[in-house]
């Protein structure tokens, strides 16, 4: 700047007009540099509200069988209980999902659902029969189903780069992985709740920095209808296969300690590989996987398959791992390329809404299916079952349109 002053100070009107041009410039990139730090940060606060909202969910969701197993010796019931969570969930997403997009805002549902959960999840700690058990499940199912859509269209509203949004989704993979981690370190199941509420109050301490975008209001009357309808082979394959997994979610942590003989914390290992790799492939679709997101889609669907198989066919606990990862890896490609393409096409809070109340549906059909299968027969049956709809879901998959 200085060389640059002296070399021009013999023609002032030159030297007055560069100097102008150069601090515009420097304006220019300051607020370039800005623009960026700012949207870095956001990314980084959604971020890390998406990873204490999916943390406190897992910690608690992937034991829950083991849990309610501690209020009941009925496999029957124990799948009733697991469902229950799931079927407030269904309402709740779809009501609040068409709620944030018909007021047009996010941050007041994320606050909200953070809010609820840290009571409704903490309030397990008291549950020790299965009426009061079933009563936090239906609390937290709807707590969860408040915020979950919300989350997912903000984290997609705030990036211009929509590359970039599957990076900030990530995070609740990564959630997932440090819950599961969480209930293993801890290794007791009402310490468990008190964590799982402390992870809810930290993800809202994180939502209070989050500025509030606001969307275009979605008032149109009949909307939901309308995204089902015209989404009804992506939601009704996306269903078949979430059944197929529920039913096996329900039953292996119960397998895994009664027939192959695993611990808590060998539990949480096998889980955390399912979680890690879905991690890792949702940030490699930002650079490195490059295919539609239908086609993604269809390959989460179809490669499940092949977990079921796998998993029908374990001997030791560690087996399940190889297979679980492969269930995470299927599980980044469906839910990626199946929410991006709804948003892509459809009022985006209504849809990822419908998305989640679609697995949350499945949640509900699926364990009870599951304890009726395992009821009748054994663990491996309900594997069976699971094989048979998926491969029923990926032949659906096949008619979505690109």
């Amino acid at each position: 700047m200085v060389l640059f002053v002296s070399n021009n100070f013999q023609n002032k009107n030159t030297w007055f007009n560069s100097f102008e041009e150069y601090t515009y410039l420097e304006i220019r990139q300051s607020c370039i540099l800005g623009t960026l730090m700012q949207k870095f940060q956001i990314n980084n606060l959604v971020r890390s509200s998406t990873f204490f909202q999916h943390a406190g969910i897992s910690i608690l969701f992937v034991f829950m069988p083991i849990i309610a197993s501690g209020v009941t010796d009925s496999v029957f019931e124990i799948g009733l209980i697991v469902a229950s969570f799931s079927f407030a969930q269904i309402l709740s997403e779809i009501y609040f999902g068409r709620r944030s997009d018909k007021q047009g805002t996010r941050l007041k549902f994320i606050r909200i659902g953070f809010i609820g959960c840290a009571a409704t999840f903490g309030l397990h700690y008291f549950a020790d029969d299965i009426t009061l058990l079933f009563l936090a499940r239906i609390g937290a199912g709807i707590s969860s189903g408040i915020m979950i859509p919300a989350m997912i269209a903000y984290a997609y509203e705030s990036n211009h780069e929509k590359r970039k949004v599957a990076t900030v989704i990530s995070f609740h993979a990564l959630g997932w992985m440090a819950g599961i981690i969480a209930a293993g370190v801890v290794n007791d199941i009402k310490t468990i709740f008190l964590v799982s509420s402390g992870f809810f109050i930290i993800g809202f301490l994180i939502s209070t920095r989050l500025p509030d975008i606001i969307s275009k209001k979605e008032i149109e009357p009949g909307t939901t209808k309308k995204v089902i309808l015209k989404n009804k082979f992506l939601f009704l394959s996306l269903l078949l296969r979430h059944i197929g997994a529920a039913s096996v979610w329900t039953i292996l942590p119960i397998m895994l300690m009664e027939e192959l003989g695993a611990e808590l914390y060998q539990i949480s290992i096998v889980y955390i590989s399912n979680t890690l790799a879905a991690f890792i492939l949702m940030n490699l679709m930002a650079t490195k996987i490059k295919m539609s997101n239908v086609t993604k889609f269809k390959v989460g669907i179809g490669a499940t398959t092949f977990v079921f198989i796998g998993l029908s066919l374990i001997s030791d606990w560690w087996m399940a791992m190889p297979f679980m990862a492969l269930v995470g890896g299927t599980w980044a490609f469906l839910f990626i390329g199946g929410n991006f393409h709804l948003m892509e096409n459809n009022p985006r809070s209504t849809s990822t809404g419908i998305f989640s109340s679609t697995l949350s549906i499945a949640t509900v059909i699926g364990p009870v299916i599951a304890g009726v299968i395992a009821f009748a027969f054994d663990y491996v049956s309900v594997m069976y079952f699971a094989i048979a709809i998926i491969v029923c879901a990926f032949v659906v998959s096949l008619k979505i349109r690109t």
